[in-house]
């Protein structure tokens, strides 16, 4: 699950915290993943009607403009979705400029995906140019490894944590099976792209502390010059992490759904957008669920690699906001993980309902079409019924 907060200590030189930018200041946090940004995003996307009183903007009609982003940086969609298209883009930087004098914030951790500097120039230029001034969050490497491999599987990936790992990390040149890893956490050159574009004085970067449950909140709103704990966390069933069983479950099914050749529109309806996300609103993981645990020597190397990139980053001379020694933390073993982990009959059967829900694509009835529900927000009695329904139809037809 992201994490939504930070210990915002300040640098030794900046004991107070990050100052308040500039009014009319494009804001662009480029994540990138797994460091807060879907806390931040719900956070910001909330409190979106009371930020113009406090002269902020948060463009757009969604939490997330991921198509905006994706379009932006020339990079397809989840696996099965529709590829973005320009116009996603362009119709997110005609909000940005309504947003006139007053500061508006651009957050998608898809931006950390740009590697071309003609890309990055495009984007900058076209949401403000001197106006934009670059987010970065970072959290502990070691602590986003696990995340990242369960996030690829949720997107297709057969490939099991351990072997993922020694591609990541042994296996140059680090590229296979994803190469939008390194891309997005190799975090000193992620910050020497950018900085090619704003300079080092318009990055400001944000070292994320778990301890610190709000403090990624309060640092935006210091930057934004917003009342204290105006941004306020957001539930997100959602976007939870699977478990290790969760992610194993899922990586078997993707096994089979690559070894039978199945179109991945497919992979996206029935399996992402139905087993997936019903399981994940359905069932919470227990406290005797098993997560997902970097071997040792994984968590070392991940650490070394974060030392090095920090004092890569810090010679720059990028502001940075909290502790940087936090980034290159190993963190403490959570203890032996069954050789084979089970998944609990009854999270089996929400993944299986929701993909026939998913298959059945069930049509909510609304007063307005704005609040309309998607599969896994719907009831299962209601759900049922209308699946009941269609099955007979059909039978009828034939």
């Amino acid at each position: 699950m992201e994490i939504d907060c930070t210990r915002d200590d300040g640098r030794a030189n900046d004991p107070v915290g990050p100052a308040q930018l500039p009014p009319g200041t494009r804001l662009l946090h480029i994540g990138p993943h797994k460091t807060g940004t879907t806390s931040i995003q719900g956070a910001l996307f909330a409190a979106q009607d009371r930020l113009p009183a406090h002269g902020v903007e948060f463009p757009g009609h969604t939490r997330h403009p991921m198509e905006a982003a994706l379009a932006a940086v020339a990079r397809p969609g989840m696996m099965g979705d529709a590829v973005p298209n320009e116009r996603h883009w362009t119709t997110l930087v005609r909000q940005v400029r309504e947003a006139g004098d007053r500061t508006a914030v651009v957050s998608s951790e898809f931006f950390a995906d740009a590697e071309e500097d003609e890309a990055i120039a495009r984007i900058v230029g076209q949401l403000g140019g001197d106006r934009v001034h670059v987010l970065v969050t970072l959290r502990p490497l070691a602590k986003i490894m696990p995340s990242q491999w369960q996030q690829y599987v949720q997107n297709g990936l057969r490939m099991g944590y351990g072997d993922w790992l020694e591609h990541m990390l042994r296996k140059a040149p680090y590229e296979q099976p994803n190469p939008s890893f390194w891309r997005r956490h190799r975090h000193d050159r992620l910050v020497a792209r950018w900085a090619r574009a704003v300079g080092t004085e318009r990055i400001t970067l944000v070292v994320v502390d778990d301890r610190d449950r709000g403090g990624l909140m309060r640092t935006f709103e210091a930057l934004l010059g917003l009342p204290a704990n105006l941004l306020q966390p957001v539930p997100d069933t959602a976007n939870r992490s699977l478990t290790l069983a969760e992610t194993e479950m899922l990586r078997n099914l993707n096994r089979e759904f690559r070894g039978n050749g199945l179109p991945d529109e497919l992979y996206s309806r029935l399996v992402r957008n139905g087993a997936v996300m019903h399981m994940k609103n359905s069932c919470s993981p227990a406290p005797q669920d098993v997560k997902i645990s970097t071997p040792r020597w994984a968590a070392e190397a991940a650490a070394g690699i974060a030392a090095e990139m920090i004092d890569a980053i810090t010679r720059t001379g990028v502001r940075v906001v909290g502790d940087p020694a936090l980034l290159s933390t190993v963190p403490e073993p959570a203890g032996e993980p069954p050789q084979e982990p089970r998944i609990a009959p009854e999270v089996a059967a929400q993944a299986l309902y929701g993909a026939l829900a998913a298959a059945a694509e069930v049509p909510v009835r609304h007063s307005t079409p704005a609040k309309s529900r998607t599969v896994h927000q719907t009831s299962s009695a209601e759900l049922v019924k209308v699946l009941g329904h269609r099955c007979l139809r059909r039978l009828r037809r034939h």
